[in-house]
């Protein structure tokens, strides 16, 4: 399997190369699905690379409303973010793991809620990925509890 891990730390340190595709402000956003411009978390990867879309960011409370697509057979090592955070599943299907629990396999159309600081990890079938909706309630920030392995395997 691979990690998106160390590219999200990457991403979450050069959020500002994403700028032409964050809106920001207190007025209506529409985005339609073809129009979302798409980064490379991991670069490094090639297609493989899970990529992500800040979608807006609001600019009194920094809460984030983002869409991650996540490769087939990819680990999202374990991390916790300050704020709260949920996921929505697009499509494919998103196996989850929050701090204390077992696995849940969600698939299209599930949700889940995590509170800030809970600490989990999240994989994706070998045969297929996903695509998630991601908000957080705060500044988008990924805090590992172990190192992220930091190429491909």
């Amino acid at each position: 399997m691979k990690s998106i891990a160390s590219g999200l730390l990457m991403l979450s340190l050069s959020a500002p190369g994403l700028a032409q595709s964050v809106h920001t402000g207190d007025h209506p956003v529409n985005v339609r699905f073809q129009d979302i411009k798409w980064e490379k978390i991991m670069p490094d990867l090639g297609e493989a690379s899970p990529e992500i879309s800040i979608l807006h960011i609001d600019p009194s409370t920094q809460a984030t409303q983002l869409m991650i697509r996540v490769p087939k057979n990819f680990h999202v090592m374990p991390h916790w973010h300050n704020a709260n955070e949920t996921h929505t599943v697009i499509n494919g299907t998103f196996i989850i793991q929050h701090e204390g629990t077992d696995r849940e396999e969600l698939g299209a159309g599930s949700f889940n809620y995590i509170p800030g600081k809970m600490v989990h990890e999240a994989w994706t079938k070998p045969d297929g990925g996903a695509l998630l909706f991601i908000t957080v309630d705060g500044a988008w920030d990924v805090n590992w509890v172990t190192p992220p392995p930091m190429s491909k395997r």
